[in-house]
């Protein structure tokens, strides 16, 4: 199958799961996450009106945007942060979806230029309590929420996880129900937030059923990742 048709495909599974959950229509944005994939492979979905990409290695991604210097993407961030990375970071990328402490927020905020629109933030949340994902827990991400808030050169637009994998479509429901249960919470507190970054190629309808304003899709756009 062309990534054409795959696209096609991810895009006919979001549209009914958005009628299945009764949400409107258009409700999810999809980004396809394009690590390890080349040039080539975005410019086919740039061609059927892709826009939103999202790349994990600051590198890879930097090199790909000089390729694609002609083509309008918005580019989400949504790989582990180092400190030393965050400069570049804030420079190139529209979205950071993988902010999880104070430390790495403040530096994007400090560095990132004050005369460009503000950066547009998710919080990690290690929503499983799985010791070896990244994410801030579920009892400091109301403290992290608020201080990040305050930083003048950032927008702090909703909360992003990576649940355990599971195989039932109850047992994913329910990862993403407590991440959505947090969002509220923070909203319920005073925190103004639009986005729930959740779900991928093999759990998405539970992530929109629960949701989910944004999925990320590699493999079931682009087919098994390159090594």
């Amino acid at each position: 199958m062309s990534i054409f048709d795959k696209l096609a495909k991810v895009r006919s599974r979001i549209a009914a799961a958005e009628q299945a959950a009764e949400r409107k229509s258009g409700s999810v944005l999809l980004i396809a996450v394009t690590k390890t994939r080349s040039p080539e492979e975005l410019i086919q979905i740039y061609k059927q009106g892709h826009r939103h990409v999202g790349e994990n290695y600051l590198q890879e991604a930097l090199a790909k945007q000089r390729n694609l210097a002609h083509c309008d993407f918005t580019w989400h961030f949504i790989g582990p942060i180092q400190s030393n990375k965050t400069q570049a970071i804030s420079q190139y990328f529209s979205w950071v979806h993988s902010v999880d402490r104070l430390k790495i927020a403040r530096r994007l905020n400090d560095q990132h230029q004050p005369n460009h629109p503000k950066l547009n933030i998710c919080l990690q949340v290690n929503i499983s309590g799985e010791q070896s994902k990244s994410g801030v827990s579920s009892d400091e991400v109301q403290d992290l929420a608020v201080s990040v808030a305050k930083l003048p050169n950032l927008k702090l637009r909703g909360l992003m996880a990576i649940p355990t994998v599971e195989e039932s479509v109850e047992a994913q429901r329910r990862s993403f129900k407590a991440l959505h249960i947090l969002f509220k919470l923070l909203q319920k507190n005073g925190i103004e937030l639009d986005t729930l970054s959740m779900g991928m190629s093999a759990d998405m309808e539970a992530a929109i059923a629960e949701g989910s304003t944004i999925v990320r899709i590699g493999t079931d756009i682009f087919g098994p990742r390159n090594r």
